[in-house]
C-alpha cells in the first residue's frame, strides 16, 4: 500500500527530555518518522557567565568557570588562569605545570567516559553505562583527594595551583594507569562490539569534512571527521610539547566514529599522564603573584583543547580588579551548530543518536 498523501508533523524534543542532555530543546518537522527539519531551541540554562565575570575581581570568578563544561572542570579553570597569566606574564613553577596536565588529562578520559555512556544509554544500552561510571568514579576518587570536590573540581589559581597532591594520590594514579588496557578492552566488549550500538552508529548522521570546517567546528567531532587539528599540537600551551602523543583522526565522518574517537583519546590522555608522572619535578605549585591581582590594561585571547573542543576566553583589562569585559568561545555551543545539518534525512530515533554523539553540554552553551 502506497502513502500519497501524509501531513507534516511537529514535534518538541526537551528541554525536560532525559535524552537532550540538559535543558536542551529542539522542534522537530517529520515526514512519517523522516527528519525534515530541526530548529534548536537552546537558553533555558542560560546564567550570564560572562557578565558576572565582569562583576567579580579575577580570582572570584574561577568557580564560576568550573559550570561551563561540569564534566570537565579543570579544563575551564586551567583556559581561564591561564588566560590571566598571559595577561600578566606570570610564569607558573614546573611542577604545577605538570600537575596541571596530569588533571587537564584525567578531566578528559572522565568527560569522555561520560560522552560514550550516555550515548549508550540513549537508544536503551544500559549496561555499558555502569561500567564506565563505575571506572570514572576513579578518576572522582583522585580528584576528591586533592581539591575536595568531585564535580566541580577547583583546584587551579592564577598563579598555579591549590593544593600539592597528598602521598596516597600516586599509588592510586598509577593502579588506575596499570588498570586501564584492561578496562579498554572490557569497553570494546560491552559496547562497540556490540552489534546494536554498531548499527545504530555506523553510517549514521554523516558530517563531512567540509562542512565541519565551514562550521568551525572543532575537537574530537572535528577529528572524527578527518580534519586533523588539537589545540595542543598546532598552539602548544603549558607544556604539550613536551609530551609524546598522537593526535586521533578518524575518517568516517559518521556516529560511530564520533563515538570510537573517544576510545583513541582515552588511549593517549593515559600516554601523557604516564610521561607527566614519570617526570614531574619538585619544587612551589604556586608562583608569587600580587595578593590583589590587577592586570594591566590591555586585552588577551588564549584557548584550550577541551575535551568537547576549543574552549578560548577572550579578557579586556582596563587595570582594574576586576575584567572590563570578558567573552567565552566554548565548543559546545559552536558543536551544536551541526545537529539541524547533520539530523535531517534520518530516522526520528537516530537523531537522539546523532546528537550524544555531538557530546553537547548545555552548561557551555548557553553559558
Amino acid at each position: 500500500m502506497t502513502i500519497e498523501n501524509t501531513q507534516e508533523l511537529i514535534i518538541n524534543m526537551g528541554p525536560q527530555h532525559p535524552s537532550m542532555h540538559g535543558l536542551f530543546r529542539m522542534v522537530v518537522h517529520l515526514e512519517g518518522e523522516t527528519v525534515t527539519k530541526i530548529i534548536p531551541k537552546i537558553g533555558y540554562l542560560h546564567r550570564g557567565m560572562e557578565k558576572l565575570a565582569e562583576s567579580r575581581t579575577y580570582a572570584q570568578f574561577i568557580p564560576y568557570t568550573d559550570r561551563l563544561d561540569y564534566l570537565a572542570s579543570p579544563h575551564n579553570n586551567w583556559a581561564y588562569v591561564q588566560t590571566v597569566e598571559k595577561l600578566m606574564s606570570i610564569e607558573i613553577p614546573e611542577r604545577a605545570e605538570y600537575l596541571r596536565v596530569i588533571f587537564g588529562e584525567l578531566a578528559r578520559i572522565a568527560s569522555h567516559y561520560i560522552m560514550i555512556a550516555s550515548t549508550s544509554l540513549d537508544f536503551g544500552g544500559s549496561t555499558p553505562w555502569f561500567y564506565f561510571f563505575r571506572d570514572r568514579e576513579r578518576i572522582l576518587d583522585l580528584f576528591e583527594m586533592t581539591a575536595g570536590s568531585r564535580l566541580t573540581v577547583n583546584i587551579m589559581r592564577i598563579g598555579g595551583m591549590s593544593a600539592e597532591p597528598p602521598e596516597e594520590f600516586w599509588p592510586a594514579l598509577q593502579s588506575f594507569l596499570d588498570d586501564m588496557p584492561g578496562m579498554i578492552e572490557e569497553y570494546y566488549g560491552i559496547f562497540f562490539g556490540n552489534e546494536i550500538a554498531q548499527a545504530r552508529l555506523k553510517g549514521v548522521g554523516i558530517l563531512s569534512k567540509e562542512i565541519a570546517e565551514n562550521l568551525s567546528i572543532t575537537g574530537p567531532v572535528l577529528r572524527a571527521s578527518g580534519v586533523n587539528y588539537d589545540v595542543r599540537k598546532a598552539e602548544p600551551y603549558s607544556i604539550y610539547d613536551r609530551f609524546d602523543f598522537n593526535v586521533p583522526v578518524r575518517m568516517g565522518c559518521d556516529s560511530y566514529d564520533r563515538t570510537m574517537i573517544r576510545m583513541d583519546e582515552i588511549a593517549e590522555s593515559v600516554k601523557i599522564i604516564r610521561q607527566a608522572a614519570r617526570d614531574i619535578p619538585l619544587g612551589p605549585i604556586m608562583a608569587k603573584v600580587p595578593k590583589v591581582i590587577k592586570p594591566p590594561a590591555g586585552e588577551v585571547y588564549h584557548r584550550v583543547e577541551n575535551p568537547k573542543g576549543e574552549l578560548g576566553f577572550y579578557i579586556v583589562s582596563d587595570g582594574t580588579t576586576k575584567p572590563a569585559r570578558v567573552r567565552i568561545r566554548s565548543a559546545s555551543f559552536i558543536n551544536v551548530q551541526a545537529l539541524p545539518i547533520v539530523g535531517v534525512g534520518w530516522k526520528i530515533q537516530d537523531v537522539i543518536a546523532i546528537f550524544a554523539t555531538l557530546d553537547a553540554v548545555l552548561g557551555e552553551v548557553d553559558k
